[in-house]
């Protein structure tokens, strides 16, 4: 099986190479990266054998399958093997993704790929070569963010391999709290229902606010009250540091808008006038940020976990924040104009993806009702 898939990869390196994209080691990485992840990954039943699991380790490999399960009962997510194998890949993350932006702006820089189209980040299996592309952007004047990913979907590509090419279960992940393995698992599986390969706000959004829907639901029919309790103080801070990102977005658009339409003008000031008012005005929306952070904290009992986020936040982290978020209201709006009937939210969310991306997002608004006819 293996060979096959290789050979696979090699194919889609011959085309890369026949249409003339660029950096043929960054496809070699790609594809030797995800089938060392294959190779690594056995079936769900044969680790629960493995005597040198903890019972708190084949708790949660038991958990994952019951969320499985559910996703595709309750959820009507494809029901296929994903996340019904496990692999161990020794790292903390599966890949590093890196995103990149202008000094003046929250417009992600892209990248097309043969498979996947066009998406706002590249992602590496060595944190190394993440870590190489992103000082390269930076001599570019790019902000850049290299972030770890816990997990990414395949879109059910593989899905003709049979259990050896679907999607695996990952330590990087298996650690996290009931309700929060819930929402990965459903999350990556709704890439699996749609995906546009010019969109990635679209699809992200799309993924988060079936993660978000489905996990409520699950915690409500199989969670404690105290996994609720847990799940729910998680989930304030979490709201609280989306609108608070929100809010910085928000204020930096404004200032960009502002920059350019004062350098696409005659004004009176200087140029250098205006690069030194920009710089300090994006300097004073950062701090704010920084010390609007420092004060929800305080309503958190002190809960840290934002803080190296907070710390290296830039245009790049921003926007690519902001992907996750800002169709999510819009999704659900549907979601509840579908009578709360998952095929019939999924059809009419569908029936967007041969759109052209304006009209995409116009037909979003209409089925939400944030759009009048």
């Amino acid at each position: 099986m293996l060979v096959q898939v290789r050979r696979a990869g090699v194919a889609i390196l011959a085309i890369c190479a026949l249409s003339g994209c660029a950096n043929l080691g960054y496809y070699w990485q790609s594809v030797n990266g995800h089938l060392d992840m294959l190779n690594a990954a056995r079936p769900v039943q044969e680790r629960l054998q493995d005597l040198n699991l903890s019972a708190a380790q084949k708790e949660q490999l038991a958990l994952s399958q019951r969320i499985r399960r559910y996703a595709s009962l309750a959820l009507h997510l494809p029901d296929n093997a994903a996340y019904t194998r496990f692999a161990d890949l020794k790292r903390a993350a599966v890949v590093w993704n890196v995103s990149a932006a202008p000094a003046n702006s929250l417009q992600l820089k892209t990248w097309c790929f043969v498979v996947a189209g066009c998406v706002s980040y590249r992602g590496y299996y060595a944190q190394a070569d993440a870590l190489a592309l992103a000082e390269e952007l930076k001599t570019q004047g790019m902000e850049v963010s290299v972030q770890p990913v816990p997990a990414y979907s395949t879109l059910g590509k593989l899905n003709w391999l049979g259990d050896y090419g679907a999607d695996p279960l990952l330590n990087t992940f298996m650690h996290y709290p009931q309700g929060e393995l819930a929402r990965l698992i459903f999350h990556e599986l709704a890439h699996q229902v749609l995906y546009v390969g010019d969109d990635t706000v679209f699809n992200e959004s799309f993924a988060t606010a079936v993660e978000r829907i489905g996990v409520r639901q699950w915690l409500q029919q199989h969670a404690t009250p105290s996994d609720k309790l847990a799940f729910d103080e998680r989930d304030r801070r979490a709201d609280d540091f989306r609108k608070l990102t929100a809010t910085t977005r928000e204020r930096l658009n404004h200032l960009y808008r502002q920059n350019f339409e004062q350098n696409s003008m005659l004004v009176s000031v200087s140029i250098d006038s205006n690069a030194t008012q920009f710089v300090a005005k994006k300097a004073a929306i950062m701090q704010a940020l920084r010390d609007e952070y420092a004060q929800l904290k305080l309503t958190w009992g002190g809960f840290s976990g934002y803080d190296g986020w907070i710390a290296r936040a830039n245009n790049a982290s921003l926007a690519a924040q902001g992907a996750y978020d800002e169709l999510v209201p819009q999704f659900v709006a549907v979601y509840e104009r579908s009578g709360k009937d998952w095929p019939k939210f999924y059809d009419a969310i569908k029936a967007m993806v041969p759109l052209p991306k304006d009209e995409r997002r116009a037909a979003l608004a209409q089925a939400a009702g944030t759009l009048s006819r």
